[in-house]
């Protein structure tokens, strides 16, 4: 059963469908509660929404999706469904993601960074276990990517006479 029920949809969401605006919007959302954009690395989204009177958001992927965080060497994986409600600097009740600590997968229930500022982020579970890492770790430089690959064209090497 969907966690992102009609009668939820009905009390004034915001509902977005398809992988493109999914993906812009959730960035979106990330950059305005004042979290890094590459929190939701998640692929062929098929439905994004946001409830903005409760916070509630979620979001439907067509497949579970695990993601390596390589500058700080930890998978995550993010079931089909994402829920979670959010507020300034943080998510709490967050449902669908997944770390690997050791040999296990740990669910996560709140993340979130201090305010003001002090350039950490921190990931809490539903046993009050948490971890906290650079918020640079998260951020995703897209703007410039998409610049240089067009730019440059995908894949082309550029040489420089000298």
């Amino acid at each position: 059963m969907s966690v992102a029920t009609e009668e939820i949809k009905a009390k004034g969401a915001e509902v977005y469908k398809g992988d493109e605006i999914c993906q812009e919007k959730s960035k979106e959302l990330l950059k305005e509660i004042g979290l890094p954009n590459g929190l939701l690395p998640l692929k062929d989204i098929e439905e994004c929404g946001i409830v903005r009177e409760t916070g509630y958001v979620w979001l439907k992927q067509k497949k579970n999706t695990t993601h390596k965080f390589e500058k700080i060497g930890k998978l995550v994986s993010y079931a089909t469904e994402v829920t979670a409600v959010v507020e300034k600097n943080r998510i709490k009740k967050l449902t669908g993601v997944k770390t690997k600590e050791l040999l296990i997968w740990v669910s996560l229930s709140d993340i979130y960074v201090d305010d003001p500022p002090t350039g950490k982020i921190t990931f809490q579970t539903p046993a009050g276990l948490f971890r906290t890492f650079p918020v640079s770790a998260f951020q995703v430089e897209e703007a410039l990517k998409q610049v240089s690959e067009k730019e440059h064209g995908v894949g082309a090497v550029g040489v420089k006479e000298v």
